[in-house]
């Protein structure tokens, strides 16, 4: 054995903690606002949670509920927002995190959602303490996270090859 280390005998060997699984779904919401040049802007919305960080909402499937539909329940509820329109798929992101000492890794399908209504409503018995609508340039400056930064660089990406009235 190389550097002259005996093997653990398997009792012995220290078990790797497995993580647990979790799937949630949620939404990055857009609305066009117009311009003083006539010409329409997506704005998009972010959630502030009670950690004081920038993403979009999102949170857990029930039981027998597909990310889809999870998705448009969880903005709604976590936003105030409803009668959202689901553009399509973003893209599916994962991460691995520790909650109470065990190992979490969470996988979440991100939707692309129209709004046109401004007015929002956070639910701060989730935790949310704020919504914000912004443009994308002022969104991804805010969003607190990377992997939700490349979410935000997509859905604005599709955005733009919508028929949204944007010119």
């Amino acid at each position: 054995m190389e550097g002259g280390a005996a093997p653990m005998p398997e009792s012995e060997s220290v078990p790797r903690q497995r993580a647990r699984e979790e799937v949630s779904a949620g939404g990055v919401v857009f609305r066009v606002v117009g311009a003083h040049d006539g010409a329409g802007v997506p704005h998009y919305l972010l959630i502030r949670d009670s950690y004081r960080n920038w993403g979009f909402p999102k949170g857990h499937l029930e039981p027998g509920e597909g990310p889809e539909r999870a998705a448009v329940r969880e903005v709604s509820e976590e936003t105030g927002l409803d009668a959202l329109v689901v553009e399509g798929a973003i893209d599916t992101i994962d991460w691995y995190f520790r909650f109470r000492g065990r190992l979490i890794h969470k996988v979440c399908h991100f939707f692309l959602m129209r709004s046109d209504k401004a007015t929002t409503c956070p639910q701060r018995a989730e935790g949310i303490t704020a919504c914000r609508w912004a443009p994308f340039e002022e969104a991804v400056t805010l969003v607190s996270y990377a992997n939700a930064r490349t979410v935000l660089e997509r859905a604005n990406a599709m955005v733009q090859g919508l028929p949204t009235g944007l010119t």
